[in-house]
């Protein structure tokens, strides 16, 4: 009889896989498993769907999609045939029982398992239901050179279908779990609660290994880790960092103990969410092969967080800033803006708008005579500022950053085909509020990996000064909104907690207030559906995760 092994090297690959790339995938994967094998691995994990990218949607319905996935799953099974470490990778599969979200188990050169994923999410950011078929039913344990080794993927884990627990039944030793589980705030608290109560249940330490990089809205920020079945923490990987770790586990008398990996430090809420956002930012921009970016800085703060995350995510060579003035731009905001751009090294130029407005003016004034001056007006400097924008990313190939935060896109305090031009918006699951202490964080602290400069980027009279479009003499927000402490208070219990107003109220807002708000948010759908893309940050962006009707009557008057 063969001794069972007492030592198990599993490196734990956490990468940034394209969508769609399955050529570039598969290459990154045969790069991660050639350094898992100088590290001595015995078994490299790859996150869920590595070979396809995920999510890949409907390219799941793509025949000739499947057929690539199959095939580098097939071609990566045939390099294990040179000694080196085992895999499990991520690939969907079409069988006899449907198409699967499915992982490989290879080693020696053949493809030793396959399993299927059983629970398939259908909530918030996921809809795999529409794609996928549930695996036929739960598959035992894989014996991988002697070690029993249970594989439940992803959302196996995360419901109450006693996956993990059956999978102990059957003899599983350990359980190892590729995910794709997007970032939001806090997000790292909750998988290791779901990861406990499952050791709980089944006894077994869990492996979770998890998908890095940004994927349009979603951002994937690694922190793959293991509890033990002594229920602790038994190693953790970096957040929002490429790594392929090493972990060294032992047979004891009680199952299998984590004797050396990583414990990395977790960033806390204001890093982790700048650096959500400047990896979304850099992702879309480089995953979709544009050279470099436009943004307007109006010397305002949105327009200043979206120029340091984009020197930082790209560098300052790949950014321009345009300062379009008009004759209600400031001397503060002219100085502000330039202050912010020399600050962080970047090209900055400067496009007056006043002959573009006025010729509109112009033009329309037999149409608008004998009408008041007003909200049109103002939307017309807007507009210009967004075809000038448009105008330099068609001629120089520039990506347009667009600018606005989530408590105006939720009130519609946004110009269509003007401030919201734009092909990717990092701030856009970021409230007001939440921009601010992002900013400052930002002045005291360089992000890892970030490319742009240390010290105050920001300007601070950027920070202190009143927010204002400045489309109007002496505009500023609050003409027209409640203070942003407040707006924003409101507007996570409208949009996050899906909270009536009766509730709201009961939190000391004027319920007239919160009436107005929650109309505003619901009339502004509309220009939500038409709005750039942007990083999730919150439990409930924009988008993915929130569909509201445009057509909508229903107001909660209690």
């Amino acid at each position: 009889m063969t001794k069972k092994p007492d030592i198990l090297r599993i490196a734990i690959a956490q990468l940034n896989p394209t969508v769609g790339d399955v050529a570039g995938n598969l290459a990154k994967a045969r790069e991660a498993r050639a350094d898992a094998a100088r590290q001595g691995a015995d078994l490299v994990l790859y996150t869920e769907l590595f070979l396809a990218g995920y999510p890949p949607e409907d390219l799941v319905l793509k025949p000739a999609f499947l057929k690539a996935c199959e095939k580098a799953a097939q071609e990566f099974a045939a390099d294990t045939s040179d000694g080196g470490p085992g895999v499990i990778i991520g690939t969907p599969l079409k069988r006899k029982s449907g198409t699967h979200n499915s992982i490989i188990v290879a080693d020696a050169g053949k493809i030793i398992a396959e399993r299927y994923k059983l629970d398939l999410p259908n909530y918030g950011e996921f809809d795999e239901k529409r794609v996928f078929q549930v695996g036929p039913e739960i598959q035992g344990p894989v014996n991988f050179r002697g070690v029993r080794i249970g594989i439940p993927i992803c959302e196996d884990i995360w419901g109450d279908v006693g996956i993990c627990e059956s999978l102990a039944e059957s003899g599983a030793e350990i359980l190892l779990v590729p995910n794709g589980s997007p970032y939001y705030r806090a997000k790292i608290d909750v998988r290791h609660q779901v990861v406990i109560r499952q050791v709980i249940e089944c006894g077994l330490p869990i492996t979770y290994a998890n998908q890095l990089g940004g994927q349009d809205e979603l951002i994937f920020d690694g922190a793959s880790f293991a509890i033990g079945a002594d229920k602790t923490l038994a190693f953790q990987m970096s957040q929002f960092e490429e790594a392929v770790d090493v972990i060294t586990w032992k047979r004891g008398e009680d199952g299998w103990v984590c004797s050396e990996g990583p414990m990395s430090k977790i960033p806390e809420r204001e890093e982790a969410d700048y650096r959500a956002c400047m990896l979304g930012l850099r992702d879309y921009v480089n995953k979709n092969g544009f050279k470099n970016v436009v943004l307007g800085l109006s010397g305002g703060i949105d327009s200043a967080i979206c120029a340091a995350l984009a020197v930082d995510a790209l560098g300052e060579e790949r950014l321009r800033a345009v300062m379009m003035p008009y004759r209600y731009t400031s001397k503060d905001s002219l100085k502000d803006a330039e202050d912010c751009a020399r600050a962080l090294g970047c090209r900055y130029d400067i496009v007056p708008i006043f002959e573009p407005v006025e010729g509109f003016l112009h033009a329309l004034t037999q149409l608008f005579e004998g009408t008041k001056e007003g909200i049109t007006e103002e939307n017309l400097q807007s507009r210009a500022r967004g075809t000038i924008l448009m105008a330099i990313s068609n001629k120089f190939g520039s990506m347009v950053v667009t600018t606005g935060n989530k408590s105006e896109m939720s009130v519609g305090y946004a110009t269509l085909y003007g401030d919201m031009n734009g092909g990717f918006n990092p701030i856009k699951d970021l409230y007001k509020m939440q921009v601010y202490a992002l900013s400052r964080w930002r002045n005291s602290h360089v992000p890892p990996g970030a490319l742009g400069p240390s010290g105050e980027v920001i300007p601070k009279n950027i920070i202190d000064k009143a927010p204002s479009a400045e489309l109007r003499e002496n505009q500023t927000d609050q003409d027209s909104l409640p203070p942003y402490p407040v707006l924003d208070d409101i507007l996570e219990c409208l949009v996050e907690n899906e909270m009536g107003v009766d509730d709201i109220v009961a939190r000391g807002h004027d319920r007239a207030t919160v009436t107005r708000i929650e109309h505003l948010l619901y009339i502004a759908e509309y220009k939500r559906r038409q709005a750039a893309p942007g990083v999730k940050i919150t439990r409930k962006n924009f988008g993915r995760d929130r569909r509201y009707p445009i057509t909508n009557r229903f107001r909660d008057r209690g």
